[in-house]
């Protein structure tokens, strides 16, 4: 049905019609036809497309080639479109801008709700140990329709585009089931994207006969969104569906492996302790509630539940089929890859991953990252070049411009760079020097003959505070001496630890700091954690198939933490510290697990601009802190 909020109160006489391309007609609006305006490379806000009052609105459902919720009949999508009116003659077609989410849906009150933490797993358990079952929460659908996003309306439809809403499979009012990853995912919004381009049905209702069809549509089609709605960007894109242009996921999930585990640990999302594919499966699940029970039943308990394996962590066909970096052979689109460094939900690996994939594979790629948490657009400079590029096929230049740029600490633009990491980067590997539960020494200089160290796991003390005890039991500790010059780590920490348990498991978790630890008021999200990264000692030789700890043997642990490209700063001190249990991202097993540290077998390597060379001049003075 077409809901204008303002019906035109007079005809524009329109000139022939348009292309798909403006390339011709980049600086003008011909007489009085409205059409995009392109200057200085970027689509210009035109003020005929700008009247809010009188862009129509309209929702419609698409058929997909799927029966994800089997009542043997083909799913259709919810969709919701906001054009200028002057697109109504069909005498104008301009590009789309496509969004599909599974949280449109949801009521506020659902969003508040869906943390608290009955809804989640336990984590208070030991290692191993089958978790207590956790009430599946039940949502319900928005009474008003999801006709979202105004934010988005508003810089996109004035500038000549079209603005495509969808809610994903069983979610809002949209048919199926949602299936966190599975294959319905990336054919529904591959689905819309054929019925823009004219090789798929759209309704004027969700169960009627009656078509309707994109007349207004040049068939070229951009995607844009973040977290999970960055994710179906991904997921579209990897089917190849002809007349998706360009995408630009902001901090998606590019494995649901890398979300919820972390090298064979079960392992938290930042922020959502407990949670798990079942929980944010419940999260999502706002559609028909006719058909929560054989979905529940059907996906939720029969695939996810099944398959998730919150007792070993270890890598399944299951996680395999979610990971999209494994299909992304069909893939054709433009990308631009946005993250946040210091996003501890989606952590920035899930871009990372990706954006090295799509340049191996020699598609248009850039790559934008901040020093923030999680979300946070590109500029809109930078958007707007790439769609118009690829929406408008203006030759703008935009394959010159900067393939990466970085905000840098203290900053609000981004500086651009050639690479990610930086070419100048590589690897310098320090080694710990015993601390005995003080601080430790890092150095270039391998110590040799040194004795073990212990720990004792305590899940009760947040990392923070272990990091800034100067004599504890629950961590080791071990740092540079303090830099006499600014150091820039761009690009991915590996950590080696030789460990013994006398128990047959334990969580490992290490953090890299810089210190001292910074307080108070003007503190910043990077002042404190460079970076980190979580393993578990079971799966040392294998992510498949972790084996229990023999108490007493040693083990020689290897994994990357999280992508950083951070400037540490004159005056601190780089901080390696190796717990057991994180209280923020782990399970919480009862305190008492004793850790031996092999100091002569563990070290870290980072990736410094400027490597061993510009290391050692950072620390000329030799000092150490003192191990007070």
């Amino acid at each position: 049905m077409k809901i204008p909020l303002k019906p035109p109160i007079f005809l524009l006489f329109f000139i022939g019609s348009f292309s798909n391309s403006i390339a011709q007609q980049t600086d003008t609006i011909l007489m009085n036809v409205p059409g995009p305006v392109v200057k200085n490379g970027e689509a210009q806000v035109v003020p005929e497309f700008s009247s809010r009052d009188e862009w129509i609105k309209e929702e419609l459902w698409v058929e997909t080639t799927f029966d994800s919720d089997d009542d043997g009949k083909l799913d259709r999508m919810h969709v919701f479109v906001t054009r200028p009116y002057q697109t109504d003659s069909g005498k104008i077609k301009l590009p789309v801008i496509f969004m599909s989410s599974p949280y449109y849906g949801l009521k506020i009150l659902t969003l508040i709700k869906g943390t608290s933490k009955k809804y989640f797993w336990n984590v208070n358990h030991e290692l191993g140990e089958t978790p207590e079952p956790h009430k599946q929460q039940n949502i319900k659908t928005r009474e008003k329709r999801p006709f979202l996003s105004y934010t988005m309306d508003r810089t996109w439809v004035p500038r000549g585009y079209i603005m495509v809403y969808s809610s994903s499979p069983g979610t809002g009012i949209s048919d199926g089931a949602p299936t966190i990853g599975g294959e319905n995912e990336s054919l529904a919004p591959k689905a819309v994207i054929d019925w823009l381009c004219g090789r798929a049905n759209g309704y004027k209702s969700r169960n009627g006969n009656e078509k309707v069809y994109a007349y207004w549509s040049t068939g070229k089609v951009g995607m844009t969104g973040t977290s999970y709605d960055g994710t179906i960007c991904l997921a579209a894109a990897t089917t190849g569906v002809e007349g998706l242009e360009a995408i630009i996921p902001v901090a998606p999930v590019s494995s649901y492996y890398n979300y919820y585990r972390s090298n064979g640990l079960v392992r938290s999302p930042g922020r959502y302790l407990g949670e798990d594919m079942d929980v944010l499966y419940n999260f999502i699940n706002s559609g028909d509630e006719s058909k929560r029970e054989y979905n529940n039943a059907n996906i939720r308990d029969k695939i996810l539940l099944k398959n998730q394996d919150r007792i070993t962590g270890d890598y399944n066909d299951f996680w395999d089929t979610r990971d999209y970096i494994k299909k992304l052979d069909n893939m054709k689109a433009a990308i631009i890859m946005a993250h946040g460094f210091n996003d501890w939900n989606v952590m920035p690996q899930h871009s990372y991953r990706i954006y090295k994939a799509v340049k191996e594979k020699g598609l248009p790629a850039q790559l934008y990252y901040h020093q923030g948490g999680h979300g946070g657009n590109p500029p809109i400079t930078m958007m707007n070049r790439w769609f118009t590029r690829y929406l408008h096929s203006v030759e703008n230049g935009v394959e010159d411009d900067p393939p990466v740029r970085i905000v840098r600490e203290h900053a609000s633009n981004p500086t651009s760079y050639e690479n990610y990491p930086d070419s100048d980067a590589s690897d310098v590997t320090l080694f710990p020097a015993s601390g005995n539960n003080f601080r430790g020494q890092l150095s270039t200089e391998k110590p040799k003959n040194q004795e073990s160290e212990t720990l004792v796991d305590d899940c009760s003390i947040e990392g923070k505070k272990l990091v800034k005890e100067k004599n504890a039991e629950h961590r080791l500790l071990y740092v540079t001496p303090i830099l006499e010059e600014d150091i820039r780590l761009s690009g991915v920490a590996r950590v080696t630890v030789k460990l013994a348990c006398n128990k047959p498991a334990a969580n490992l978790s290490i953090w890299l700091v810089s210190l001292p630890w910074q307080k108070g008021k003007g503190t910043k999200i990077y002042d404190n954690i460079i970076t980190r990264g979580w393993a578990d000692p079971q799966n040392h030789s294998s992510l498949t198939k972790g084996e229990a700890l023999v108490p007493g043997e040693f083990y020689q642990v290897t994994f990357e933490l999280i992508p950083d490209d951070q400037i540490i700063p004159k005056g601190q001190q780089i901080g390696l510290m190796i717990f057991s249990s994180d209280k923020e991202f782990t399970l919480w097993p009862d305190p008492g697990t004793e850790l031996t540290i092999d100091p002569n077998s563990t070290s870290i390597t980072l990736p410094i601009v400027g490597g061993l060379e510009e290391y050692k001049n950072a620390v000329k003075s030799k000092l150490f802190a003192s191990g007070e």
